[in-house]
C-alpha cells in the first residue's frame, strides 16, 4: 500500500497540517482507525494538560469508589475499587491473583 502526505485541518485550532506518509505508514501499522485530528502544538497541549496532576485528580480530596460485587468465577462475595462495566467478568483477589500468575507462566 503506498502512502501520499495529506493536509489535514487541526480541530482546535483550525490550522492546516500535514499528515505525512511516514505517519501514515505507521498508522496502518499499528491498525489505527482514525488520522490525527489535532497539529502537533495542540497535541502537546492536550497530553500536557491531560497529564497534569489536577486532571489526574492527584492533589484533590475525591472519594474512592468501591462496589461490593460476586466473583465471576469462584462466586464468592467481594469488593472492587472501580465501577464494573456491564458484561466483563469481576474477579476477588484471590482468583485476579491467580489468573495474572497463569498468564506470566
Amino acid at each position: 500500500m503506498e502512502f501520499q502526505d495529506k493536509v489535514l485541518t487541526c480541530i482546535d485550532c483550525g490550522a492546516e497540517f500535514t499528515f505525512t506518509a511516514g505517519e501514515q505508514l505507521f498508522f496502518h501499522d499499528k491498525q489505527f482507525k482514525n488520522e490525527p485530528k489535532r497539529c502537533k502544538t495542540c497535541k502537546s497541549k492536550r497530553v500536557a494538560v491531560l497529564s497534569s496532576p489536577s486532571a489526574r485528580g492527584e492533589g484533590q480530596h475525591y472519594a474512592r469508589v468501591e462496589t461490593r460485587t460476586t466473583c465471576s468465577q469462584c462466586g464468592k462475595d467481594t469488593t472492587v475499587p472501580f465501577r464494573p462495566t456491564q458484561g466483563r467478568p469481576i474477579l476477588c483477589r484471590e482468583c485476579f491473583q491467580q489468573k495474572k500468575t497463569t498468564a506470566t507462566a
